[in-house]
């Protein structure tokens, strides 16, 4: 992405932040970013279509700052300890997503979800993204031993709708500045692991 690209999605971001996706304008993001409205529309036909590409952008940045990377699933063995897999994976997710740029972009998005197409459809796709990473590891653990699923599908989409929510959670607690509930994630991932860890 080239640097004009990446002026307009930060333009965007700090707009937004400061009054709300909903009143950001084509030509408040050209005159923060010192450009014409015209050739605004050379890099984006429309301020949609900047949440989309800021989504990708700032999700990619966030990753490679956390340095996540997939689980090799080769290395993974009977022996390995299901809590310590999930518990990582878990890590893993919540670097990417408390990343201050990803977490302000959460933030506004959360905010408009239910207001805006653009802001349901990245939270949508989010969600289903971190489904299938957690069918992927789940079909994995079944297949090394490490754990076991009657219907890896359904654990897996429960599990990762449960971690999604305590996410949430965790988040409105912080914006509320109030203090997180200790031990809920291990706790959870606990539980979890002793309904389904390999016997």
């Amino acid at each position: 992405m080239n640097d004009r690209k990446n002026e307009i999605i930060k333009a965007t971001l700090e707009l937004a932040a400061a009054s709300g996706l909903g009143t950001v304008s084509m030509q408040q993001i050209a005159s923060k970013v010192g450009i014409t409205k015209a050739s605004l529309y050379n890099h984006f036909s429309s301020r949609d279509e900047i949440v989309e590409e800021m989504y990708v952008v700032l999700r990619d940045m966030s990753k490679k700052k956390a340095s996540v990377g997939g689980i090799d699933y080769d290395k993974l063995g009977p022996d390995a300890s299901l809590k310590d897999i999930l518990m990582g994976a878990v890590s893993s997710y919540r670097s990417i997503v408390n990343d201050p740029d990803m977490f302000l972009f959460y933030k506004i998005i959360m905010s408009e979800r239910t207001i805006s197409k653009v802001a349901a459809e990245i939270m949508a796709r989010e969600t289903e993204t971190m489904i299938n990473a957690t069918k992927s590891l789940f079909y994995a653990l079944e297949v090394k031993k490490i754990a076991h699923f009657d219907d890896p599908d359904a654990a897996a989409f429960s599990f990762a709708m449960a971690v999604h929510s305590m996410l949430d959670y965790e988040s409105d607690l912080k914006f509320a500045g109030l203090k997180a509930k200790p031990k809920m994630m291990s706790g959870y991932i606990e539980e979890f692991c002793r309904i389904y860890g390999a016997k």
